[in-house]
């Protein structure tokens, strides 16, 4: 359904209906980068602990959202394929179903039966939309989807095309309530990513203050603005309970904003995407940004979560040790308006009953080593990383065989060339040792798609 026509429709509040309780399941989640989503694949995700399977109807043209359990025996479709007909077909005995989740074919019965037509042999099917290039699904009431709007970024909605994006997205082992605190906090930046996007020497006193404040979320405003004023205001959106975004303008860099969507996965378990639009003033910075390779820009934006991911994987778990979000004045010590979103965020939840995951336990706390793990959490769903994973170790091996077939030849040019040959071998040498040292510096970068930062720059 086009966004013009979902638009005409709104007519219900995100969250759902009962003024005094939020319900997570009432509202619209992006699941993938539209980019990272392979037509002929089958991709998994897990939206509110229910497991997804997301495949393309080439028959209808559109991305369809299916519950990932087959109605006949409960096999994961995500193990299965789209069959030749264009049918999400299930591994376990071939029933096929179509883009609305009907049963279409049932292998197995003899003609004239017509179990594919009960209502029990469909598959419970999520609505889709596009927007910003991600993939949203609507997790609750299905007839309720496209009377609820979208949670879009207002600035860039009104002309996508007059911004300069890049984008991420990254699996991260701690709630969506806790990445969004961490990101509404713009006085941890100089501090906690020093050395990567921060710098101590920029910290100042931060006072925030909100502009309104709704069950559908709240606008704040820093007027002095970050890098104690250099950059000017900034501007704070948090549009409940998923989307989040910081909007300045600068002289110096034109318009920029910071866009973090937290959908959640599990108890402990979250996926962000983030957007960075950018007006710049110049049109140099823009023609860079499009030359930079987006899995090179991955790798970046990946040292950068990693810098506050261990802490507040152990923040969360102390918060909820001493009462959650409920005792959150209690717990947690704010004397400072640099808490303001904070502290309007977990008044938010309080009020409307929007804990995530209540009265369930974390996981068990893995090793540091996992916590920081790359592939498993970005790397193997990322389109881009993907390829050049995969380049990137063809080329390793081209540069191994030709080092190898070129040591070979050093005997054979003694023995058999008689004119200059301590050239030859010294050219040849020196083509081995370029080789060398491009294959193991490939080696390193092959490394930061597998593995995270231990030690993050700020304590370096």
């Amino acid at each position: 359904m086009s966004q013009a026509i979902i638009d005409n429709l709104t007519s219900l509040p995100i969250g759902g209906k009962d003024e005094n309780n939020f319900n997570y399941h009432e509202v619209w989640y992006p699941l993938f980068f539209v980019e990272d989503l392979d037509k002929n694949k089958l991709n998994s995700f897990t939206l509110l602990e229910e497991n997804l399977v997301i495949w393309w109807d080439k028959n209808e043209e559109e991305w369809r959202v299916f519950a990932d359990k087959c109605p006949h025996r409960l096999a994961p479709l995500s193990e299965g394929r789209i069959n030749e007909e264009g049918l999400l077909e299930c591994p376990y005995h071939g029933w096929a179903f179509s883009g609305e989740g009907n049963c279409e074919i049932i292998p197995q019965q003899v003609i004239g039966n017509n179990g594919e037509k009960s209502p029990r042999s469909c598959v419970k099917s999520y609505a889709t939309s596009i927007k910003h290039g991600l993939l949203f699904a609507y997790a609750g009431n299905p007839e309720n989807a496209f009377l609820t709007p979208l949670p879009i970024v207002d600035p860039i909605a009104e002309n996508e095309k007059n911004w300069t994006i890049i984008n991420t997205f990254r699996d991260l082992p701690y709630d969506a309530l806790t990445l969004l605190e961490n990101v509404l906090d713009s006085s941890h930046i100089p501090y906690t990513h020093h050395k990567s996007v921060g710098n101590r020497a920029n910290v100042s006193p931060v006072e925030l203050e909100i502009i309104n404040a709704d069950r559908q979320g709240f606008q704040g405003v820093w007027q002095e603005g970050p890098r104690k004023g250099k950059l000017g205001t900034q501007y704070t959106t948090f549009i409940a309970p998923n989307l989040m975004w910081h909007d300045l303008t600068s002289k110096q860099f034109g318009r920029t904003m910071t866009v973090v969507y937290a959908t959640p996965i599990s108890k402990g378990k979250c996926r962000l995407f983030a957007i960075f639009p950018f007006q710049f003033s110049s049109k140099i910075p823009s023609l860079f940004i499009k030359l930079t390779p987006r899995w090179f820009s991955h790798l970046n934006q990946n040292n950068i979560l990693e810098d506050d991911q261990i802490f507040l994987y152990y923040q969360e778990r102390n918060l909820e040790i001493l009462g959650g979000s409920k005792n959150f004045s209690q717990t947690y010590y704010l004397p400072t308006k640099a808490d303001l979103f904070i502290i309007e965020l977990r008044k938010w939840v309080n009020k409307y009953n929007a804990q995530l995951f209540p009265n369930q336990l974390f996981p068990e706390t893995p090793n540091h080593d996992i916590l920081l793990e790359r592939y498993y959490s970005h790397t193997e769903k990322c389109k881009s990383c993907r390829e050049a994973l995969k380049n990137i170790k063809k080329i390793r091996l081209i540069l191994l065989i030709i080092t190898i077939i070129l040591w070979s030849l050093n005997p054979i040019i003694s023995l058999y060339i008689n004119s200059s040959p301590q050239f030859i071998i010294f050219t040849i040498s020196l083509i081995s040792l370029i080789n060398v040292g491009f294959y193991l510096y490939l080696g390193k970068l092959e490394k930061r798609f597998y593995e995270g930062q231990i030690i993050p720059p700020r304590n370096k």
